[in-house]
């Protein structure tokens, strides 16, 4: 959205909020959250999902964009939540988030994490491998528990996204490959331990995924590895976790598609796989994540340099990059940004916006057509609210951006900005 009036050059409103102001009251760089937005997506993934489908549930992937402020959001809402690690699941203990709707995720969890797990009494344990299982099984017979879990699966499928975000291929860190041999390994000693209850499975394809094919191969596969769990032991799953990595608008080559697009059609796939291989149609759960926050982000900085190199190009340099940002040096992420106090204005050239880091490599956006640069302007990055402040470091010793939250007009900080001192906090010396 733009608004202007006669005294000045249209600013970029988003969320009812004037960019240009917010730079200017925050700082930058800056993260900026639309609390709507956030509730929109949630809200639709209950009207199109929870209300549409019986015995479904959902929870939100916190590793996306976790701060206290997004559980208690996602709480309110009605939804569960996904966590990775014992910072994101304390963090949700200190939001006061219902334990028993969080799954615990992670390949590599650590005893101390697994204890968290159990004392907390988390919903449930999505178990990668048979030397976690054994931790968790200890844990809870030590304190006369028994802790529901799931196995994670790999369906040995190409889900067509960035190899850094695919995670359903047979070479993968993540989860238990459906070979015979592996499956009686971890099925079998599930269901003679006393501390565990398997409750069933999951699978997660891959991250940002705009089709729901290898969504759907993936689901034919694991049917059917569950219809030889129950030929083999009698065991049927109650919980089916479907995963999540449906995708979002970054640039206009991105068409991404309802939820209901992916959910409708994995739905109708379960009912009809069940009842052909003579199962008990189980619970159904997705976990969205970036789905539910990256496109109600943005990020601002405020441009410090405009450098020309004659017939090549010209550098837009800002005073944020790979630390707030890191997604385009990983694996070459590509964005749309405009300059936020120039918002009506029409493209003067191309330009490459870089990053401040002493790397070649910290570049943002590279070949953008944007109106004419000056130092002082507000550049304004859209789809920044996934991955971002979670990935974000304090590489050069750069202070971490603050977080504001807006809603229709109205803006809070909700993260502040840390400061140097911040950054020397824990040092000795």
């Amino acid at each position: 959205m733009i608004s202007s009036n006669a005294e000045r050059t249209a600013h970029f409103v988003f969320d009812g909020c004037d960019t240009v102001d917010l730079a200017r009251i925050y700082g930058t760089p800056l993260y900026v959250m639309s609390e709507t937005m956030i509730r929109s997506r949630l809200r639709e993934i209950r009207e199109s999902f929870l209300e549409r489908h019986p015995n479904t549930f959902a929870v939100y992937a916190s590793k996306a964009f976790q701060t206290l402020e997004i559980c208690k959001i996602v709480e309110s809402e009605g939804i569960g939540l996904d966590v990775v690690s014992g910072g994101e699941l304390y963090a949700a203990k200190r939001a006061d988030f219902p334990m028993d709707r969080i799954f615990f995720h992670g390949n590599s969890k650590t005893p101390a994490e697994l204890e968290m797990a159990v004392d907390f009494g988390v919903g449930r344990v999505v178990v990668d491998n048979l030397d976690e299982l054994r931790i968790l099984d200890g844990l809870a017979r030590s304190r006369g528990r028994r802790v529901p879990i799931i196995f994670r699966l790999t369906p040995g499928v190409d889900s067509h996204t960035h190899e850094y975000v695919s995670t359903g291929r047979l070479d993968s860190k993540f989860g238990i490959p459906l070979d015979p041999k592996v499956r009686d390994a971890y099925v079998g000693a599930a269901l003679a331990m006393k501390g565990v209850e398997l409750k069933g499975f999951h699978f997660h394809v891959g991250s940002q995924i705009l089709v729901r094919d290898s969504h759907l191969k993936a689901l034919e596969i694991v049917l059917g590895f569950m219809g030889e769990v129950k030929r083999d032991y009698g065991f049927e799953a109650s919980d089916l976790n479907l995963g999540g990595g449906f995708g979002v608008h970054y640039t206009e080559q991105d068409a991404p598609e309802p939820i209901a697009h992916f959910t409708d059609a994995m739905v109708a796939a379960v009912d009809s796989g069940c009842s052909r291989l003579g199962l008990a149609r189980p619970r159904l759960i997705i976990e969205p994540g970036r789905w539910i926050v990256a496109e109600a982000g943005i990020t601002l900085y405020t441009i410090g340099s405009v450098k020309e190199i004659p017939g090549i190009k010209t550098y837009v340099g800002v005073d944020g990059g790979m630390p707030d940002n890191p997604r385009p040096a990983l694996y070459g992420a590509r964005y749309e940004a405009l300059i936020a106090n120039k918002a009506d204005a029409a493209p003067a050239g191309t330009y490459t916006i870089a990053g401040k880091c002493c790397e070649t490599g910290d570049i943002l956006i590279r070949d953008i057509a944007l109106p004419a640069p000056e130092a002082g302007d507000i550049v304004a990055v859209s789809t920044t609210g996934a991955y971002n402040h979670s990935m974000a470091s304090n590489y050069n010793r750069l202070p971490r951006p603050a977080v504001v939250m807006t809603a229709a007009g109205r803006h809070r900080l909700s993260v502040r900005r840390e400061s140097f001192e911040d950054l020397i906090a824990r040092e000795l010396g």
